[in-house]
Order: C-alpha cells, then structure tokens, then sequence
C-alpha cells in the first residue's frame, strides 16, 4: 500500500494510527503487571514526616516547582554539579512527583543539607543577598506567617489511601517499625501526626525563630531533607545501572 493512499484517505490513516499506538501501548504496558516492582530496592528512602509535608505544600503553594527541577539526570556535567543521578525510590512517596522540566534555578533534588538552616533562611527572604546574581522573587512572608497544620492529620490519610505508608493501626505501626525502624515508625504515625510535627520544629528550629511554629520552619525541613535519605556509598557503581 502505497503511503500516499494513506495520507489522503482521513479514515483510513486514522485508523492504522490507533492501531499503531495500541500497538506500542501494550508493548509498554503489558510487561508492566509480570513485574514484582518497578522501583529499585534502596535503603533509606521513607515518606516525608509531618512538618516536611507541610513544608513541601507550601513549595508547591508558592509555585518553587516553575523554576526549579528535582530530577538530577544520568549525565556527567549533571553529576559534577549535583550529584549522583535521581533514583525512582526517591520519588516513590511524592504525590505529585515534583521532577519539573524548566532550571530558571538550580536543580534542588540533592540540595539537603549543602547549606545551613540560616542560609536557606536568609536566601528565601533576600536571594539576592546571599546569591548576587540571583533572580528569584522574594519570600519574607514565610517568616511571618505561622503555621498551619490543624489538618495535617487528615493530609497523611489521604496520602495513605494512594500508598503512602503512613500509619494509624497497630499493625501498619508494627509493619513500619520492621519496614523503616521504630523512630521513622512513630514520626509516620497519623495518630501523633501534630505532635511529631512540632517536636521536630523545636528541635530543629529551622526559621531560628525557636518561640514560633513558622512556615519557614516548615518549607526549611523539606529542603533539608531532599536527597539525603540514600547513603551512595552502599552501593556498587554500577548497581543502579541494571534499574535504568
């Protein structure tokens, strides 16, 4: 059949495009439900503690996502910049995944702890007084807007309810403490949810505002903690290549 038959016949190149594309869907996804999983097995990766996921709401709420990507991609200039390549186990808990597709900023998937509390503090109130060339808006308002986490609570079930392993029985506590271990356990327990979430704020003070619960303190916790739950070093170099 020749292709010009195809392209002016309107019917007839429709329906060989469906049957193309049905073609190449079950491809993908048929071998999808003989899989065990496809996420790589890594250590260390757990859902965000209660006051992290107030922090990564606000992140979305201000729209950090526009401007700045968490998907460290498998490149060598990448890596040198930022760091090992994202892992799928990374983004397992994130609903929405938050990978982005535009770098107006820095790429943040591994910027936990490569700065201070008061640095992060500082360059989300002034960027441009510790980053000159920065063109980032400013966000004083984060300081002094207090927390809200009366439904904090009612978030993680919702989060439990598409897999997020948050807690609220005996045997999801139970089956987090052999999963995560007891400490992780009890800050996943939907029950001590507000709890959790202002014992972290005090002990970490991340606004340095330790006689306020601020959105900083909460929006800080969640930067700190991007891509520094998995411990690199346990792995062989090319153990995650087998996954990709």
């Amino acid at each position: 059949m020749k292709h010009e038959s195809i392209e002016t016949n309107a019917g007839l190149l429709v329906i060989l495009t469906l049957v193309v594309v049905a073609i190449g869907g079950l491809v993908e996804i048929v071998p999808l439900f003989y899989l065990k999983g496809t996420v790589e097995p890594v250590q260390g990766v757990h859902p965000y503690t209660p006051l992290e996921l107030r922090g990564r709401d606000i992140y979305q709420r201000e729209g950090c996502f526009y401007c700045h990507s968490q998907m460290v991609r498998p490149f060598r200039n990448e890596a040198l910049r930022y760091g090992h390549y994202s892992l799928a186990a990374e983004s397992e808990y994130d609903h929405p995944f938050l990978w982005g597709s535009k770098r107006t900023g820095p790429d943040l998937a591994r910027v936990g702890g490569k700065y201070s509390n008061a640095w992060m503090v500082q360059h989300l109130i002034a960027p441009r007084s510790v980053v000159p060339e920065s063109i980032m808006p400013n966000y004083p308002w984060l300081l002094s807007n207090d927390l809200d986490y009366a439904h904090i609570a009612a978030r993680m079930r919702a989060l439990r309810d598409v897999g997020v392993p948050y807690s609220e029985t005996k045997a999801e506590y139970d089956a987090n403490v052999k999963r995560f271990g007891a400490r992780m356990a009890d800050m996943l327990d939907i029950n001590r949810a507000q709890a959790n979430l202002i014992q972290q704020a005090q002990q970490g003070d991340y606004d340095g505002v330790p006689s306020r619960l601020t959105e900083m303190d909460a929006l800080v916790a969640y930067l700190q903690v991007l891509g520094t739950e998995v411990n690199f070093n346990r792995y062989g170099e090319g153990y995650f290549v087998k996954f990709r």
